[in-house]
């Protein structure tokens, strides 16, 4: 096929066309020509034409750049610290549900994580970032069709001096149809690029999701335990008053002295302080969980609830799950898809463009000669520009664009790397706590039972009323510490549960899933 052999010359003039990682159709033979040179200014006819465009759709399925591949990271087979019969362990498949929060069965929690999506500024704001990057693929997919324009005009003029020529009106109207051929793949990367960026913005918008969720799930059981917190202390100034009140009695008896009664007032003071502290921490962190779901504080009010949740079991699975279950790795992997696009986006630039445009219309001096021959004017043609020197700005953006690559990778594995880190924090702090628990229940009963026998022994008059304060001091600050305790083992589950990536599900590659994911991820 000599003729169109001839046209692919033309058409490409300096490029060898395997140095695009193209394969060319079948019968074609390419020449490898320097680079760079000059293409050949050769005017393109109708059956040229006809060959260039099906050139064009020959060479579609070829893109310039690399192809991508998921960068390599290892993470191990199990995680370090999930003790067999601690943890139920799940098939790489598996994944938590998407409402986890339901595990701990709190009313109170579920109602509050129902109204964050609709209320939380910061998803919004998340959700139309995710908008932009969908709009930004709508604008690449663009770039694959033609153009098409239609103009229309009314002028009126003369030539010479006054007097010298009529003027004379001019009726204009035309269309035009312009398409660059995206011979090398440019568009095709561009498309690819944004697509990536868009997936990435999806995995984002699920990343900010899943950290609110967990700030809120978190902020509710502080405030939850505070309230315990507070029920303790109500009952201890309680006992406290009527110890203060005991005492006064045994001095006013002459039994006990006035440096008793002096230390159980200031007990008693001192319990009324932590109280009093205790309530405005509490209501700080209820005015952060108005923020959270986009009320101001004052129109906020915390629903009753009946205490600490039971701590629920939580299923870890095994460390390749965290390249699909979570957001912010998802996230971070499609960033890298979106860089390796970028290269074959600046490769392209060598190559040549190709544009087909085609004008046709009427031009006439009045309206009835629009319907006439002569008022009728028509051009076709292709048009092929090819840089020749820009002083090292291809280059330089290529060079960019493959450093901008190595980034997006080293982060990624990072990203791996800090998730795995997480987990086995959660994992290592969760089954701390169980031991910190058992030891600190032991803890509680032994200070409840010496206080218990201390303070019979001061009603028998065998000890001084110094040694009840102790004992009291310590029976209060072991029954502070179990409830703080049960705090941190619910707040280490829900850490531990949005480190393993909280029921989210990686979309597919292909993109398809993204306005689904769009949907989900909407208030």
């Amino acid at each position: 096929m000599p003729e169109l052999e001839a046209l692919l010359n033309d058409v490409t003039g300096v490029v060898d066309v395997a140095d695009a990682g193209c394969v060319p159709p079948a019968g074609i033979e390419t020449r490898r020509v320097p680079r760079p040179g000059t293409p050949r200014a050769a005017w393109l006819g109708p059956g040229r034409l006809a060959l260039a465009l099906a050139l064009s759709a020959a060479l579609s399925a070829c893109a310039v750049g690399p192809d991508y591949h998921r960068p390599v990271q290892d993470v191990g087979a199990a995680y370090a610290h999930a003790p067999a019969g601690q943890w139920q362990r799940a098939q790489p498949a598996s994944t938590l549900a998407a409402d986890w929060w339901r595990a701990f069965d709190d009313e109170g929690l579920n109602g509050l994580m129902a109204r964050l999506p609709a209320g939380n500024l910061d998803i919004a704001q998340a959700e139309a970032q995710y908008r932009q990057a969908r709009a930004a693929l709508d604008g690449a997919r663009s770039g694959l069709f033609p153009t098409l324009g239609v103009s229309s005009s009314v002028s009126r003029g003369g030539q010479g001096v006054s007097g010298i020529g009529n003027p004379a009106n001019t009726y204009s109207l035309s269309g035009s149809v312009s398409w660059e051929a995206d011979l090398w793949g440019r568009v095709r990367r561009d498309v690819e690029s944004a697509r990536a960026g868009a997936q990435a913005g999806a995995a984002q918008l699920a990343a900010m999701r899943l950290s609110l969720q967990s700030t809120l799930a978190q902020t509710y059981f502080g405030i939850r335990a505070s309230q315990r917190q507070d029920e303790l202390l109500a009952r201890t100034l309680t006992e406290y008053q009527r110890a203060l009140d005991m005492t006064r009695h045994r001095y006013d008896a002459g039994v006990a002295s006035s440096a008793d009664v002096a230390a159980a007032s200031a007990q008693l003071d001192q319990a009324r302080v932590q109280r009093i502290r205790l309530q405005w921490q509490r209501e700080q962190q209820v005015h952060a969980l108005a923020v959270l779901l986009g009320l101001p504080p004052s129109a906020f009010q915390l629903p009753t609830g009946a205490g600490l949740p039971a701590v629920p079991a939580v299923p870890v699975g095994v460390p390749s799950a965290l390249l699909q279950h979570r957001p912010d790795v998802a996230a971070a992997e499609r960033q890298v898809a979106q860089a390796n696009a970028k290269v074959g986006s600046a490769q392209a630039a060598w190559f040549p463009d190709l544009t087909l445009s085609a004008e046709g219309g009427y031009r006439a001096g009045e309206f009835a000669s629009w319907i006439m021959a002569p008022a009728r004017f028509w051009t076709l043609g292709p048009a092929l520009a090819l840089t020749l020197f820009d002083g090292g700005a291809r280059s330089a953006a290529v060079e960019s664009a493959q450093a901008a690559y190595d980034e997006q990778a080293a982060a990624y594995r990072k990203t791996v790397l800090d998730a795995l880190r997480e987990v086995e924090d959660a994992l290592v702090q969760s089954q701390s706590l169980v031991n910190e628990q058992a030891a600190q229940d032991r803890a509680l009963a032994a200070a409840r039972e010496t206080l218990r026998q201390v303070s019979n022994q001061y009603q028998a008059g065998l000890v001084d009323y110094l040694s009840v304060v102790q004992a009291q001091t310590s029976a209060l600050s072991a029954e502070q510490n179990d409830l703080d305790l049960q705090s941190q083992r619910l707040t280490a589950i829900v850490q531990l549960v949005v480190a393993l990536g909280g029921g989210y599900v990686q979309p597919s590659a292909d993109g398809a899933p993204l306005a689904a994911a769009a949907a989900a991820t909407r208030p």
